[in-house]
């Protein structure tokens, strides 16, 4: 029997396979123009947004006579509409009266809202889920729906033209359950059976456990319902009728029938602004970082 000896067949080498370009610029350069091309539409967002607070400013420090100028830069600058708010209305007793009335909404919501949320979080109980839907659905009313209702009940318990009638009504924010709900959900469930078997309550370990671990988010939601107290305007305009309590309202009394003093009204705009721009600055790292870590985009 013979034999007959075939050759084995070739195996491409990876010196005959087609070697792949060494390295494409087009990715990278695509890569970069898109950057370049956000970098630009942020920055078109961002003067967009910051222009109407430069032209506020801008109107402020312009001459009673050049109030209603176009020019984009006032010049000569003058400082004589912050000086007639100064002398026509008691800024800083407003501005003081306006603070506290802030810090008391915003410390009453982010009490709630702490209670709420971590019942929600932690207990199950007939009806869990359609409560937390009111309270959602209550964040999505608008104001004028219950605008009236509110200030009929104000009216009847002898609150109107007082700082407390503004309060009031404010007390609750759906918005606070809501957001801090998905913080205590994401909260360690094994930190809580842990305090369960040192013999600490509900009580205790809201106060000891949770709250020292998201001093984070109770700071960021602080701030944020303290700027939209500090913010509010509708409400404090119509229960403070005849009162100059609050700045929101100090404001509104250099627009009348015999004429706008729009210089006046931009100075003091910009001079109530001012408390608000310093605490976002030195605490917007919270703020950013109570959205990154709750979830919510």
């Amino acid at each position: 029997m013979a034999f007959v000896l075939l050759d084995p067949p070739k195996v491409p080498t990876a010196t005959n396979a087609p070697t792949a370009p060494s390295g494409s610029p087009e990715p990278q350069h695509r890569s970069g123009r898109r950057v370049a091309l956000g970098h630009v539409a942020l920055a078109a967002l961002a003067v967009f947004s910051v222009f109407p607070v430069y032209w506020m400013f801008a109107t402020a420090f312009r001459r009673p006579e050049d109030t209603l100028s176009g020019s984009p830069v006032p010049w000569p600058l003058s400082t004589e509409s912050f000086r007639y708010v100064f002398d026509t209305i008691p800024m800083l007793s407003m501005l003081l009266n306006t603070f506290a009335m802030a810090f008391v909404v915003a410390v009453s919501q982010l009490l709630v809202a702490l209670l709420a949320s971590y019942a929600f979080a932690r207990w199950d109980f007939v009806g869990k889920r359609l409560l937390f839907l009111l309270f959602v659905g209550s964040w999505l009313v608008p104001f004028q729906v219950t605008m009236i209702p509110n200030y009929l009940l104000i009216s009847q318990m002898g609150l109107l033209d007082t700082v407390a009638g503004v309060v009031i009504p404010n007390l609750c924010s759906a918005f606070g359950v809501m957001l801090l709900r998905q913080h205590m959900e994401a909260f360690p469930r094994e930190l809580l059976d842990a305090s369960e078997m040192d013999g600490q309550g509900a009580w205790a370990s809201l106060w000891r456990v949770i709250v020292p671990n998201m001093r984070p988010a109770l700071a960021a939601l602080g701030i944020m319902l303290f700027i939209s107290a500090w913010n509010e305007y509708l409400w404090p305009s119509l229960i403070l009728r005849n009162s100059d309590a609050l700045v929101q309202i100090g404001i509104r009394s250099f627009l009348g029938a015999e004429g706008n003093n729009w210089g006046a009204v931009m100075a003091a705009s910009g001079i109530a602004c001012l408390p608000i721009f310093l605490i976002y600055m030195f605490l917007q790292r919270h703020v950013v970082d109570a959205f990154v870590r709750s979830g919510l985009k």
